[in-house]
């Protein structure tokens, strides 16, 4: 019974078939083609400022000074490396993500940020995404934000590049 099931459910999950366009009659004159109705764009939910997206040369456990500005939204440096603690040497918290960034704008801004991690071939070696848990940053303020890598963490330290981007929203 699974087995006659199983093609079923193929079958039905596929796109339908688009008959092919009549062939114009050998008589009649060519007619142009009617103009397609364009649909627009759909917005993104919470209506984003601005985008920003960049490949960058990786560096383990080095401090990586950067000079993007997103809106008025300076991205300082970033840092990657393992959480531990002194007391705990051996005791692995984590792989992680630290970007620091400053409001040099004059309202407050909500960045998201993600870094995706890959290697010299560039296969993806690990993705951490975050930002502010409530609220914003306000204007002159200087933050740091802890991006997590879960799971896909083994090869990060070997990385060769990392895409950060940032997507500022109301």
């Amino acid at each position: 019974m699974l087995t006659l099931l199983l093609p079923a459910l193929f079958l039905l999950a596929q796109d339908p078939a688009v008959p092919p366009p009549a062939p114009a009659a050998a008589t009649a004159p060519a007619a142009a083609p009617a103009p397609a109705a364009v649909a627009p764009a759909p917005q993104p939910d919470g209506q984003a400022l601005s985008f920003y997206s960049q490949r960058f040369p990786f560096h383990w456990n080095q401090f990586m000074p950067l000079t993007v500005v997103v809106d008025g939204l300076k991205v300082n440096s970033i840092f990657f490396n393992k959480r531990t603690l002194t007391i705990l040497k051996s005791t692995d918290f984590g792989t992680r993500a630290v970007v620091e960034v400053t409001n040099t704008a004059s309202t407050k801004r909500v960045p998201g940020f993600a870094v995706a991690v890959f290697d010299s071939e560039n296969r993806l070696v690990g993705v951490a995404s975050g930002g502010p848990k409530l609220g914003g940053i306000s204007p002159g303020d200087t933050e740091t934000f802890d991006l997590s890598f879960h799971q896909v963490v083994q090869r990060i330290p070997r990385a060769d590049h990392f895409i950060l981007t940032v997507e500022l929203t109301n």
